[in-house]
C-alpha cells in the first residue's frame, strides 16, 4: 500500500512542550513548571453565561464571523486598552490565537515565501509556516539584548523572498517586552522591505510596570499588521477557546473564507462567556485581570530571587508568565538539564531549543503555578545542582 502522509507533516517534529508534560502526566509526585496555562479557574461569572447559554438552548452555529455582540466588545476593548480601532464588521473570532495564526499564515504565504521568526519563539510558528508551503526563517534575540528583536539582526535575514514576520511581544518564552520605541525602529525596516507583520499579542495584559504597546498602532502599520489576540492567558479562559484577529481587507477577506469552510464558527457558548468576560471587566475596569497580574508579578519576583540563589543567570521578564534561565553555568545543556531535573527530582521545565536554536542554553519555567509549588520546585532544583 503507498504513503498515505504529506511529507510536509511527516517532517514536521513533536512539541518539545508537550513532550515534557506528557511525562509529568504519568510521574507521581512531579511538579510542572512546563506548560503555559494560568493556574486561576475562569471566573463565575464568566461560566455561568456559558452554563445560561445552554439552558436557554443557544446550541446552533453563530454566524462565520462570531456573534455581533462579542464583536463589538472586542472592538471597543482593543480601542480603549491599546488605542487600536477596528470596525467590528472585520474582526473574525476564532479558536483561539492558534487558528488565527494559521489562518495569517494560509492567508498569505505562498511555496517560497520565507518568514522570519524572531528566535526563541513560540513552538507552533515554524510548523505553521512549512504547513503553509512557507520557509521559517529564524532571527536570534540576544539575552544581552533583553531578547528584543534589534533591527539590525532583521535586516541581515531579509531577502528577495522574505513576506512577512511573525512578532510576538510580550514573548513566549522569554518574558521579554518590546517599547513603543523598540516597535517603531522595527516599524522602519517592515515599510522599507515592504514586509507583513503577523503579531501575535496574546500575552497583552501581562506585562509588569510598563503598558503594553503595540506595532498595529504605529503609523503606517495597521495596513500591514494582523493583529492576533484571544482570552486565554490573560481571562483564565485556556479551554474555551476563544481568540480573534483583526487583519487589512484583502487579508481578512482570505482568512475568513478559509475560517468559513474550514471551521464554520467558534464555540457558542465559549462566544457567550467571553461577551460575559469583556461586560464583566468594563463594569469593573478589569480588576480580575489586574489581580492575576498581581499574583504573576509576586511569582515572578520570587522565581527571579530564587533563580539567584541557586546560581542560575535570568534576565528578567517584564512580561507573560515565564523565566528563561541560562543553565550554561552547570556545565549542561538545556535538554540535558531538562531531562537530568525530572529524572532526578521530578521537576519539569521545558528545554530552550523547544523554542528554536538560539535556546539551547535556557529552560523555560512558567510561574503560572502556586508558590507552595514554586517553592518546592527550587528546594528540589537546588538539590539537583548541589549533586553536580
Amino acid at each position: 500500500m503507498r504513503d498515505f502522509v504529506n511529507k510536509k507533516a511527516k517532517l514536521i517534529q513533536p512539541s518539545g512542550i508537550r513532550k515534557f508534560f506528557d511525562i509529568v502526566s504519568t510521574t507521581e509526585g512531579a511538579i510542572s513548571l512546563g506548560v503555559g496555562e494560568p493556574d486561576f479557574v475562569t471566573p463565575w461569572k464568566v461560566r455561568s453565561a456559558a452554563i445560561t447559554s445552554l439552558q436557554r438552548g443557544y446550541t446552533q452555529y453563530t454566524g462565520n464571523r462570531g456573534l455581533p455582540a462579542l464583536r463589538e466588545l472586542i472592538s471597543r476593548y482593543l480601542d480603549e486598552r491599546f488605542s487600536l480601532q477596528y470596525d467590528p464588521a472585520h474582526i473574525l473570532v476564532t479558536i483561539g490565537g492558534s487558528e488565527a495564526i494559521d489562518l495569517a499564515l494560509r492567508a498569505c504565504i505562498e511555496q517560497g515565501d520565507e518568514v522570519l521568526i524572531p528566535d526563541p519563539a513560540y513552538v507552533s510558528y515554524s510548523p505553521l509556516v512549512a504547513m503553509s508551503d512557507g520557509t521559517p526563517v529564524h532571527v536570534e534575540c540576544r539575552e544581552e539584548d533583553n531578547f528584543v528583536l534589534k533591527p539590525e539582526y532583521l535586516e541581515k535575514a531579509i531577502t528577495p523572498n522574505t513576506k512577512a514576520i511573525i512578532l510576538t511581544y510580550p514573548n513566549n518564552p522569554t518574558g521579554a517586552i518590546m517599547t513603543k520605541a523598540e516597535l517603531q525602529a522595527i516599524a522602519d525596516v517592515v515599510i522599507r522591505h515592504d514586509l507583513l507583520v503577523i503579531s501575535d499579542e496574546i500575552y497583552a495584559e501581562l506585562t509588569y510596570g510598563q503598558k503594553h504597546a503595540t506595532i498595529a498602532a504605529l503609523p503606517g502599520m495597521k495596513e500591514r499588521t494582523v493583529y492576533v489576540s484571544g482570552f486565554s492567558k490573560a481571562f483564565a479562559m485556556t479551554g474555551w477557546r476563544m481568540g480573534y484577529v483583526c487583519a487589512p481587507a484583502e487579508i481578512d477577506e482570505a482568512m475568513f473564507k478559509i475560517h468559513q469552510f474550514g471551521i464554520m464558527c467558534a464555540p457558542t457558548m465559549s462566544q457567550y462567556a467571553a461577551i460575559e468576560a469583556l461586560k464583566d471587566g468594563f463594569s469593573d475596569g478589569f480588576a480580575t485581570v489586574a489581580e492575576m497580574r498581581e499574583s504573576y508579578d509576586k511569582r515572578r519576583k520570587f522565581v527571579l530571587h530564587s533563580l539567584q540563589e541557586i546560581g542560575l543567570q535570568c534576565f528578567e521578564p517584564r512580561g507573560a508568565f515565564y523565566a528563561f534561565p541560562s543553565v550554561k553555568s552547570t556545565g549542561m545543556n538545556a535538554e540535558a538539564f531538562a531531562n537530568g531535573l525530572l529524572s532526578a527530582q521530578k521537576v519539569a521545565v521545558v528545554p530552550g531549543n523547544a523554542f528554536g536554536q538560539f535556546g539551547e542554553n535556557n529552560v523555560r519555567i512558567s510561574y503560572a503555578t502556586s508558590m507552595t509549588a514554586l517553592s518546592e520546585a527550587f528546594d528540589r532544583t537546588s538539590a539537583f545542582l548541589s549533586k553536580k
